[in-house]
């Protein structure tokens, strides 16, 4: 259930493979054990054209979608453990962050729920 959308710069993938990236993402959720193996899901968006700050620094920010019920807690530690995964794999990236929305039960639907 869980989505991981990744958004980087599009040097980020020119430099590294886009594979690893997302399997870094999705090993380091999997090792929390907050969902159900399989379940996850990562993609990666590459930017060519962005602004930060009127700079193009390059940047790594990870979107995760997951399903309400995780604690304040469990969602923080979520956090930490993938960008500490990203850090060392881009040290010298100077932006790496990283945020969690909840998806609404009583809202949310799948082909298998119709």
């Amino acid at each position: 259930m869980p989505h991981f959308i990744i958004d980087c710069s599009e040097n980020i993938v020119l430099n590294n493979s886009p594979e690893d990236i997302m399997q870094i993402v999705y090993d380091a959720a999997e090792s929390t054990e907050l969902f159900n193996k399989g379940d996850i899901k990562v993609r990666i968006n590459p930017f060519k054209y962005y602004n930060i700050g009127n700079t193009k620094s390059d940047f790594v920010h990870v979107f995760g979608n997951i399903m309400e019920g995780r604690t304040p807690i469990q969602k923080g530690n979520l956090s930490k453990c993938i960008i500490s995964e990203l850090k060392l794999m881009f040290p010298d990236v100077p932006i790496i962050s990283m945020n969690i929305r909840d998806f609404d039960k009583k809202s949310y639907c799948n082909k298998m729920m119709v």
